[in-house]
């Protein structure tokens, strides 16, 4: 188990809740670790042209490469949610998330993400196979 989970899920958690929604009603957080140590969190910023709408791993990894630069290394991830009843539902990161989350990751990189009633826990490789980089 993950020396960094509880520290990743609190700080993910804490910015769930700063999440821009309304048209979704489904906020996101995420907090990615850095193999410099530092962690990073991120909310999801819909906008109402759906497409340029952006996801909190995204948001994450952005303000990770504004700091850390083009060399930013992933070692974990963790993205939890609220659905607009203020509940907690199985959401895995989007295609989008996985490949950005891929350019900045090993292929065992963990990632942490909610499921139906427990916490799934994975590698980059199991979630996105086959990806460009790798």
């Amino acid at each position: 188990m993950s020396t960094h989970l509880d520290k990743l899920k609190t700080k993910a958690e804490s910015v769930v809740g700063n999440a821009h929604a309304p048209y979704s009603g489904f906020s996101v957080g995420a907090a990615i670790l850095s193999k410099t140590g530092k962690i990073y969190t991120g909310c999801n910023v819909e906008n109402i042209s759906s497409g340029l709408t952006v996801c909190a791993e995204r948001n994450a990894i952005g303000k990770a490469v504004a700091e850390e630069g083009s060399n930013l290394e992933i070692a974990e991830v963790y993205v939890t949610n609220r659905n607009s009843e203020g509940k907690t539902v199985h959401c895995s990161p989007c295609g989008a998330c996985r490949q950005v989350m891929a350019e900045f990751s090993k292929a065992d990189t963990v990632v942490h993400y909610c499921g139906t009633d427990t916490l799934v826990t994975t590698d980059m490789n199991a979630l996105l196979p086959d990806s460009f980089t790798f």
